[in-house]
């Protein structure tokens, strides 16, 4: 297995990139984030999964070692493909994504394009006890019930998903479970990026 990949960027297309290491180019599937953040010419590492298939070798990368591991918990979900996988991580943030899961939240994963309500329900019914059995989980609460109406509220004023999971991650720990406190604070996040 391909573990990982150093190179140089030499190419970005759509959600790949092309990886020159010691003279070979290796073409690597990314979460669109990823592409977006990329430039040519600049080294890279990143963590990658080597997908074998009948008639084809696909090799995916990611920036961390738990993106992966959320990528490859999603492949284990019967009828979830590497390009929905990757949809939904360049989409979604991985505290959202196991917040969204833990939490039952079906509209969250239900933004993700090309993702349905059946499909959103699929994913948290055979990923939750995988999640909960890792330990650690109450950190996801965070993504609340009161968050998950902000992100609606954002979305629903023409903010990308991931646009709206940033504002609400600028929103202040100690900020009060009030919607409207909290989207107003959101909001200011992205009047802050205007000026």
């Amino acid at each position: 297995m391909i573990a990982s990949i150093s190179g140089i960027v030499r190419e970005i297309e759509g959600d790949t990139l092309v990886i020159e290491n010691q003279g070979i180019g290796y073409l690597v599937y990314v979460p669109k984030t990823l592409c977006d953040h990329a430039k040519i010419g600049e080294q890279v590492f990143l963590f990658t999964q080597l997908l074998v298939r009948e008639d084809s070798l696909t090799l995916v990368g990611f920036e961390t070692k738990e993106a992966r591991k959320l990528f490859n918990l999603l492949l284990s979900v019967s009828g979830i493909g590497y390009k929905l996988a990757l949809s939904i991580l360049s989409t979604l943030s991985g505290d959202v994504l196991r917040g969204a899961i833990l939490q039952n939240q079906v509209d969250v994963l239900a933004r993700v394009p090309g993702l349905g309500r059946k499909t959103a329900q699929k994913i948290i019914l055979s990923l939750q006890d995988k999640l909960r059995s890792e330990g650690d989980w109450d950190q996801f609460a965070a993504f609340s019930d009161i968050d998950g109406e902000v992100l609606a509220a954002l979305t629903a004023l023409g903010y990308s998903v991931v646009e709206a999971q940033a504002a609400i991650q600028s929103i202040p720990k100690d900020t009060p479970q009030e919607i409207e406190t909290r989207l107003r604070l959101a909001l200011s996040y992205f009047s802050k990026m205007v000026s």
